[in-house]
């Protein structure tokens, strides 16, 4: 429909400073609106990244065009695991 924007939903907020965007069995997706930031984890792989100002812009579009395209989880995982090669930080402590 034209005029109508897609946003990400909110499964929950947290609190103000972080939103949860997205919560598959693969992928994890939270919004820090006041840092103007997102981060990416891919749960299967252990590892993660952060994208901030310019860049999570870009990404909010985009995953944004994801959900107007088919907002099933089959289909933003895939749209995730296209961010593969930038999700390298590891989530495990040791």
């Amino acid at each position: 429909m034209p005029g109508n924007v897609y946003q990400p939903k909110r499964a929950s907020a947290v609190n103000e400073d972080m939103n949860i965007v997205y919560n598959s069995d693969n992928y994890y997706v939270v919004e820090y609106p006041q840092h103007r930031g997102y981060e990416v984890v891919d749960k299967q792989a252990g590892r993660g990244t952060f994208f901030q100002g310019d860049v999570a812009d870009k990404f909010r579009e985009s995953m944004i065009g994801a959900l107007g395209e088919d907002p099933s989880p089959e289909h933003l995982d895939e749209f995730l695991f296209d961010f593969g090669g930038l999700i390298n930080f590891s989530t495990t402590i040791q």
